[in-house]
């Protein structure tokens, strides 16, 4: 049975500070996915086997090294396995900077411990080389087969890592030092939060910031690159204060998690809820024959079903109910979390909710 849980986020103070390096960051400023396909050798016998594509990597890849192999003869792949390789490139990387990859098997192989990646290039969405990945997996995951198929597997011994396996080969042009002005995006459109930013930006530094939208914020800057990276260091560090944000009720319909914002209000409205209980109790009895019926015993069933339907008891809701009214209420009513989120949609339809009521 899935146990339900209720948050209850805290109570909203009428505005609160922020760092801008908190709430946005500098176009340009991002990470770059890279993707790449190679092979692992060395494994126990967990490898992909027979697969096709597997054996031609394979090939390719000794090729590379002058080794080839004889036409109709296919290599036993058990200690090899093709994979998919991913990383993150991270803004301003430079040549020989190391990152960590994401190994993870793309064929039949049941395990990836203690293999060794082979040289794989890894590619950018532009096609484009990024960086080159090889060295030995550190698999979390292990499992076990027995025989006659019984087998457990721990964690997901079919994707590993490799801590610093690749190394960066070439850098990504940064629009950061090359633009007329810095652009600064907030992570969370928000009208009142892009005009609170770009008026803390002109009171510390004078009037070089413009809002350009709700999450876009054009800021004069010099065209020296140190002067650049003195001045967003400087605008990272500034104290924004905001208000409050929108209220909302999230709904997470898998786990029953109910979070509730400081800024939600419930319009007057009463609310009754009532629990309906079916109880089955079973019974078994024994028949005994007569002393000379000849018969035999027989254990007879007997199923008794009662129903009660607990006692409805309303709450009324005052006009702006804050978040302590309705924890109070739910409390008074005797809902558990998953009733809860009954008596939120109903208040929603109805009209008396007002907060945005996401499920996700």
């Amino acid at each position: 049975m899935i146990r339900l849980f209720l948050l209850l986020a805290l109570l909203a103070a009428p505005a609160h500070a922020e760092r801008i390096k908190d709430i946005a960051r500098f176009a340009g400023v991002r990470a770059n996915a890279l993707t790449g396909y190679g092979v692992v050798v060395g494994l126990s016998g967990t490898g992909d086997q027979n697969l096709e594509f597997t054996i031609q990597s394979l090939k390719s890849a000794t090729a590379r090294l002058g080794v080839l192999i004889p036409p109709g003869i296919a290599p036993q792949l058990k200690n090899a396995a093709a994979v998919m390789i991913t990383a993150e490139l991270p803004p301003f990387a430079k040549p020989g900077q190391r990152l960590d990859v994401t190994v993870s098997a793309l064929g039949q192989a049941k395990s990836l411990r203690g293999g060794t990646l082979l040289l794989a290039p890894m590619q950018g969405a532009d096609g484009e080389v990024y960086a080159l990945a090889q060295g030995n997996l550190a698999v979390g995951g292990f499992g076990a087969e027995g025989k006659d198929g019984s087998k457990i597997v721990v964690g997901t011994p079919s994707s590993g890592r490799i801590p610093g396996g690749a190394s960066v080969e070439r850098a990504v042009a940064s629009p950061f030092a090359g633009d007329a002005a810095l652009r600064l995006d907030l992570t969370e459109q928000d009208f009142s939060a892009a005009r609170a930013v770009t008026q803390t930006i002109n009171r510390a530094m004078g009037s070089i910031a413009t809002t350009d939208d709700a999450a876009t914020i054009s800021i004069r800057a010099p065209a020296d690159t140190a002067a650049r990276m003195a001045l967003a260091a400087q605008i990272e560090s500034l104290e924004v204060r905001l208000a409050p944000p929108a209220a909302r009720v999230i709904v997470n319909a898998r786990t029953g998690t109910v979070v509730i914002g400081g800024e939600v209000r419930i319009l007057p409205s009463a609310v009754a809820h009532g629990n309906l209980t079916v109880r089955i109790t079973e019974n078994q009895q024994a028949s005994q024959p007569g002393a000379f019926g000849g018969g035999r015993t027989a254990v007879t069933q007997q199923s008794t079903v009662e129903a009660a339907e607990a006692p409805g008891r309303m709450q009324m809701f005052q006009p702006g109910a804050r978040l302590g009214d309705i924890v109070d209420a739910v409390n008074a009513l005797g809902a558990a979390p998953g009733d809860l989120v009954a008596i939120l949609e109903a208040l929603k339809a109805a009209g008396a909710l007002r907060a945005e009521l996401v499920v996700i």
